[in-house]
């Protein structure tokens, strides 16, 4: 299965919600499913955790989760990209967050390509055939 890549076009993405839609979008293209906000426990203060996305292979079942993280103009949201690596080592399931947004310093950017636990939406696609082991295009 192909993706028509024109459909994902980054000056759309605005908020989370479109990042959240671009992803599961890549992911439904290449036949996976998709289910959004799952539950997965609690922080440590109490608050529910949920993983934005979970993306399983129906044949083989195997899943995973990713984390969704936009920043369209300098802020906050890379400050919680390392508790965002935390969170992903208490689920159940394998994690990755989908990053996109030049709001991201270059060194937030850095340190989340090092972790090897990050991929820009650009990229997610061929992470996801590599990592569900699907056919390339």
């Amino acid at each position: 299965m192909t993706i028509d890549r024109s459909r994902i076009d980054k000056s759309q993405i605005l908020k989370g919600p479109h990042l959240e839609k671009a992803c599961a979008d890549i992911a439904e293209g290449l036949g996976l499913t998709v289910r959004r906000q799952v539950k997965v426990g609690r922080r440590v203060y109490g608050p529910v955790r949920h993983i934005d996305l979970v993306v399983t292979d129906p044949t083989t079942r195997k899943s995973l989760g990713i984390e969704c993280k936009l920043q369209v103009s300098q802020g906050t949201a890379e400050e919680k990209i390392p508790s965002t690596f935390e969170d992903i080592g208490a689920w159940p399931i394998p994690g990755l967050v989908c990053f996109t947004g030049r709001g991201f310093s270059p060194h937030i950017v850095a340190y989340m390509y090092a972790s090897g636990k990050a991929v820009e939406v650009d990229d997610l696609e061929d992470w996801l055939r590599l990592y569900f082991v699907l056919p390339a295009p």
